[in-house]
């Protein structure tokens, strides 16, 4: 299948590797030239714009920051919907505002494009190794045309209902994962606080009840205080935003969301948008500060 990608960062990059491995022809496009050489380099075909490359496309993925840059990108001067045929596919792989998604996918429906939202799970690593949980909104029918994409892209593809549908069960994941992230770093604290080695309490914690992949990854992170940015907060930042903002609009509180976005702005407010998520834990140490000065801790 002829495939466009469009955003080649840390996860769009890998991505876009992978459906090369797999045979697929690929045409890339980027607004950086740097971000273009290592595809190019792989085999793949180059645009200068997004229409150009959707009119040589089945299909079109954007792998992009926000709503704002999907929209720019998809029906945006020069976007995917100006040069796309009747019948092209967008997919769009990104994390961003599930209404947005709904008049997105309209506005192309109008042109004959058919789009699926079709957010991942799984971080750089899932990108790299094709290993990513993909959560699809759209049409059935049109999950089923581009499928042979999508399993090279990831383990789980799964169709969860009509456009926006992928977008909230993303929703749904980064609440869960930054809430348990939040938790994590408590636990943590808490262990080192008690005079406990926090690494031998997350090894026995891995073996119960509370055992994740939140706590596998990002524990380890804040065991050896390894911030250094897998995925950015700030990117976290923008995702909870939209979970906070979905919650409001169907009038349900998130208080444990809620008050994990606290702790986001809060490293935001330091300057370390671009720190690890295991940075979390450093918030919990300084709200505890003071107290564990206070009793020689």
């Amino acid at each position: 299948m002829r495939v466009g990608f469009i955003g080649l960062g840390v996860m769009g990059r890998p991505m876009a590797l992978n459906l090369l491995r797999a045979g697929h022809e690929v045409a890339v496009h980027a607004r950086r030239a740097a971000s273009l050489e290592p595809l190019v380099e792989a085999g793949a075909a180059s645009a200068a714009t997004p229409a150009e490359l959707a009119a040589g496309s089945d299909a079109v993925i954007t792998m992009v920051t926000g709503t704002a840059d999907v929209e720019a990108v998809l029906l945006g001067a020069d976007g995917v919907a100006h040069g796309a045929r009747p019948g092209t596919v967008a997919i769009d792989m990104s994390t961003i505002d599930p209404a947005a998604t709904r008049v997105i996918a309209a506005a192309l429906a109008e042109r004959d494009v058919d789009m699926l939202d079709a957010p991942v799970s799984g971080g750089p690593h899932g990108a790299r190794d094709a290993s990513l949980s993909i959560m699809v909104g759209g049409r059935a029918e049109v999950l089923e045309r581009v499928r042979p994409v999508l399993d090279c892209l990831g383990t789980t593809v799964r169709h969860m209902g009509g456009h926006g549908a992928g977008q909230v069960t993303k929703a749904c994941n980064q609440l869960l994962l930054l809430v348990t992230a939040q938790g994590v770093a408590e636990a943590l604290v808490l262990a080192r606080r008690a005079g406990l080695d926090a690494g031998q309490v997350r090894e026995a914690l891995l073996g119960g009840m509370a055992s994740s992949s939140v706590l596998d990854f990002f524990g380890e992170r804040m065991v050896r205080r390894d911030f250094a940015a897998g995925i950015e907060t700030r990117l976290y930042h923008k995702d909870l935003d939209i979970v906070l903002r979905l919650a409001h609009g169907l009038g349900i509180a998130l208080p444990a969301g809620a008050l994990t976005m606290q702790h986001i702005n809060g490293l935001h407010g330091q300057g370390r948008g671009r720190d690890d998520l295991s940075a979390l834990i450093t918030v919990v140490e300084a709200l505890g500060a003071g107290d564990a000065a206070a009793h020689g801790n």
